[in-house]
């Protein structure tokens, strides 16, 4: 009893401290005195981007909108770093109060969360090679098509008959677009006028003409109406005495669709929202075997690469050891991650390599500096004895290292190989940055069409343990039958 006393006191508590509930927003902010407004910085300039001579204050024409609307408000604002993906559901579930950041109107939005009047109309652009004859969506048929996720233009691109290519930042489209990876490009004319058809990037161009139109706008959580109607009288008095062309000027944005009436959204949505069904389950299992092979290949490469560099720390003269130890440490102590964009973006100018090329590259190449530290271990665990009694039977360095030494190392090696290709089918799941759609991209594009992450997270997870554990229980009967004894012995 006392327990449920307690327990129905803190529900109490909770609720009175407005857990959960919706409405009461607006009052809340212009209490704290604060509008929190999340965005991400990778978006970068002109919307939301560190300034370059104080990279400790945030700047961007979305900055000055949301300051001139924290003002009207009578409070001050505050910039929320979020990914960009996670801004709609965080603001669901209250980290912040707000959400601007180049968020487009759709109906598919407008179904989950309130929208402001419009503060911009943008244009979609296609960008494509200079050599280029496509000037339609419908010349890209069966096509490579870059654009961001989560996008009115990533929702374009799936109506056609084209494969989509999804990223996250605003430059790598144009990267892949200039490396021939792809064909073209479809994103936001701020966008493209800044990162795509530049002076830096002749080999690319814009089509003229607005393959279609939208606007930006505020999200904002269902049941603040009366923050939504605050924020639309805002902005109606900024574009009235001149403040919102005033910032739109400022970043080079006011162009003439500024002038003419806000395109109107349509009906429905261009994709409708999908079920987990068969067609889904087939999508995930391509993408698990997706993330099988780029798995198998890439250990099948760190394995020589593992045994070379531990064999080089172990045998090696002073260079050769040195060498190796550096190779292990900067692969070791640099993110995989970072090394997978070195590979598919860095080098891209000097060698263009494909994306299921750079993964395998990427994940061999780093696993190959963990699997040198488990060899150069097991090598060390290797009694003296054993090689002395190969030299006494005369065999060469070579032979004692390949029909004496190599088998034990490799069978003493063989748990931690096991858990570190179990760590690498996990660690897979980044080469979604390079454009790979694997078992986890295929899960957050699933739960944008889905629109949630329930279901295909537990999917997702399900089909990883599928693939992780018979790999860990093949790998301990290898490793029974390799010991010498059958049953461990006895304490």
């Amino acid at each position: 009893m006392r327990s449920g006393f307690v327990l129905l006191v803190l529900v109490t508590w909770l609720a009175a401290c407005g857990g959960g509930k919706d409405g009461g927003t607006l009052e809340a902010i212009k209490k704290r005195g604060e509008l929190t407004w999340g965005a991400d910085l990778q978006g970068g300039e002109p919307f939301v981007y560190e300034d370059p001579a104080n990279p400790k204050q945030v700047i961007g024409f979305e900055v000055d909108i949301a300051n001139a609307i924290a003002r009207r408000l009578g409070v001050k604002a505050k910039f929320v770093q979020y990914a960009w993906s996670n801004l709609v559901p965080s603001l669901e579930r209250r980290d912040f109060d707000i959400v601007m950041n180049g968020l487009e109107a759709t109906p598919d939005r407008q179904k989950r969360i309130l929208l402001s009047a419009p503060y911009f109309i943008y244009a979609e652009t296609l960008a494509v090679r200079q050599d280029s004859t496509y000037t339609t969506l419908a010349d890209l048929k069966g096509k490579r098509v870059g654009t961001l996720n989560q996008t009115y233009a990533h929702d374009l691109l799936r109506a056609q008959p084209l494969e989509a290519v999804l990223y996250e930042g605003n430059e790598e489209p144009y990267i892949d677009l200039e490396q021939k990876r792809t064909e073209a490009v479809l994103l936001d004319n701020i966008i493209a006028d800044r990162y795509g058809c530049v002076s830096t990037r002749p080999a690319v161009k814009c089509v003229p003409g607005d393959i279609a139109r939208g606007t930006y706008v505020i999200g904002i959580r269902k049941g603040d109406d009366d923050l939504k109607a605050a924020i639309d009288s805002a902005l109606a008095d900024m574009r009235k005495d001149g403040e919102l062309e005033k910032i739109l000027r400022k970043e080079n944005l006011w162009d003439a669709r500024q002038s003419e009436p806000p395109p109107v959204m349509a009906a429905e949505d261009t994709v409708r929202k999908r079920e987990f069904d068969g067609a889904m389950f087939g999508q995930f299992l391509d993408a698990a075997v997706v993330t099988l092979r780029l798995s198998l290949l890439a250990f099948l490469l760190a394995v020589p690469i593992g045994l070379l560099l531990a064999i080089a720390r172990v045998y090696g003269g002073i260079v050769t050891s040195t060498l190796a130890r550096i190779y292990i440490e900067v692969f070791r102590g640099t993110p995989v991650l970072l090394q997978l964009f070195v590979l598919y973006y860095g080098l891209a100018p000097y060698y263009s390599f494909s994306p299921v090329t750079a993964a395998v590259l990427g994940l061999g190449l780093n696993y190959g500096a963990y699997e040198a530290e488990v060899y150069r271990g097991a090598l060390l665990a290797i009694p003296r004895g054993q090689t002395e009694a190969a030299k006494a039977l005369g065999m060469a360095p070579a032979q004692t290292l390949r029909y004496v030494l190599l088998p034990q190392a490799l069978r003493l090696a063989l748990p931690p190989m096991t858990n570190d290709f179990v760590s690498l089918l996990k660690d897979s799941s980044l080469v979604s940055a390079i454009t790979v759609i694997e078992l986890t991209k295929r899960m957050t594009i699933a739960a944008v069409d889905m629109r949630s992450w329930l279901i295909p997270g537990l999917a997702c997870a399900a089909l990883y343990f599928a693939l992780s554990f018979p790999l860990s229980e093949l790998a301990r009967r290898l490793e029974r039958r390799l010991s010498r004894d059958q049953r461990p012995q006895a304490l």
